[in-house]
């Protein structure tokens, strides 16, 4: 069962510094040396160095091992080295973890970090190739027989079964796409920097997986993103204004798999993602009209209705009409359509830029953040504030 009551950890950790490499499609370089720029940036922008750093979170896909990083960072001995699970859906826990050990004072300074060469190296677009013998594989051996050996087939399953229990047209996934490559558009930092996109343009791209069209699909990207995570008093002192972890919660749902949960009651929502949203509302005391900016991971852009739904900003069916009334600004930085893909990790340095009032594209008072990790797997989530 999920958490039945609020958790201790809101307010006791936050976001003192956020730094990336550049989002490219051929960094040229090794994922280690992205990595070691991302963490090395991080720090600078708390004003730390890194000998301050005594814990290290990345995901368990991640290539760069934490002694590794932190040998090549300058980064000296380890209190505290974890990795989380299920892909995309490790973003937002890698905080969640950070800041659950400087709470109990495990670690003082933890940097989480993700980087890899996803476009230039292994295209998680290109499927399932010479996967290794697991339980997990071995769920994926019901789906990759009749043809289902990407992502984005596998989001088209709950995607078309969404479109028929609402009675909707692949056109209405178009308003996420629009809206992400808007602000993209205005994002110097965003591979799509001036690059908007109409509703026509989006119905006229490819189709990859009826009823998934390009448009539809985030880019693949090479770079790294790296997160500092410490006390509130103490990033209190340090060079940027706090983002303070106000919650955090990792969600599995019943009948879960990774992306392939096909044989669940029904397919036109994100049980997962309904198990972080009663932790993260349960914990902060927030509800949906308190959120000023939503960072909702965009890997495909049906699931960011659903997460809409399933967070209650909006009823079942109803994430188009919410997106495309602009009713929350949601993925200012382009999202992974518009600015890059990092596996979440540049939503979660988006949603501390808001907070600080320092976005591309600024919500003007911006003071609570939502921000979630990957969907269609175990997931997590994190709502961000300033320190008031």
């Amino acid at each position: 069962m999920s958490l039945r009551r609020p958790d201790a950890l809101g307010g006791r950790a936050a976001v003192a510094g956020i730094g990336a490499t550049e989002f490219s499609k051929d960094s040229g370089r090794s994922e280690l040396s992205l990595a070691v720029e991302a963490v090395r940036a991080a720090l600078d922008d708390a004003g730390l160095t890194p000998g301050d750093v005594d814990g290290l979170v990345t995901f368990t896909m991640d290539t760069n091992p934490e002694i590794t990083v932190a040998q090549a960072a300058g980064i000296g001995e380890l209190s505290y080295f974890s990795r989380v699970h299920y892909g995309g859906g490790a973003a937002c826990a890698t905080v969640q973890q950070a800041a659950l050990a400087v709470a109990a004072g495990v670690a003082e300074v933890v940097v989480c970090y993700r980087a890899f060469n996803e476009r230039s190296g292994r295209r998680f677009g290109s499927g399932v190739q010479r996967r290794e013998p697991s339980a997990e594989g071995a769920a994926l051996g019901w789906q990759l027989p009749f043809g289902l050996l990407t992502p984005a087939s596998w989001v088209a399953m709950a995607a078309q079964r969404y479109l028929h229990d609402h009675g909707l047209t692949p056109e209405v996934f178009g308003h996420v796409a629009v809206t992400d490559r808007r602000y993209a558009a205005t994002n110097p930092a965003a591979w799509f920097h001036g690059k908007p996109i109409t509703l026509a343009d989006h119905a006229a791209s490819r189709w990859i997986a009826e009823p998934l069209r390009l448009l539809d699909c985030c880019q693949e990207t090479d770079g790294g993103q790296a997160i500092v995570v410490t006390t509130t008093e103490r990033a209190r002192d340090l060079r940027r204004p706090p983002a303070v972890v106000l919650a955090a919660a990792q969600g599995a749902g019943r009948k879960q798999e990774a992306m392939t949960s096909f044989y669940r009651d029904g397919l036109s929502g994100l049980p997962e993602m309904g198990v972080v949203a009663r932790q993260l509302w349960q914990t902060s005391g927030l509800r949906p009209a308190d959120i000023d900016v939503g960072i909702l991971y965009d890997h495909f852009t049906p699931f960011v209705l659903m997460q809409l739904e399933e967070f209650g900003f909006c009823g079942p069916g109803e994430g188009g009409d919410f997106v495309a009334a602009d009713a929350l600004p949601i993925n200012t930085h382009g999202g992974q359509l518009g600015e890059a893909y990092l596996h979440g990790m540049n939503g979660i340095a988006e949603a501390v830029r808001q907070l600080r009032g320092t976005s591309a594209n600024q919500i003007p008072g911006a003071a609570r953040a939502l921000v979630t990790a990957g969907t269609g797997v175990p997931t997590s989530g994190l709502v961000l504030g300033t320190d008031t």
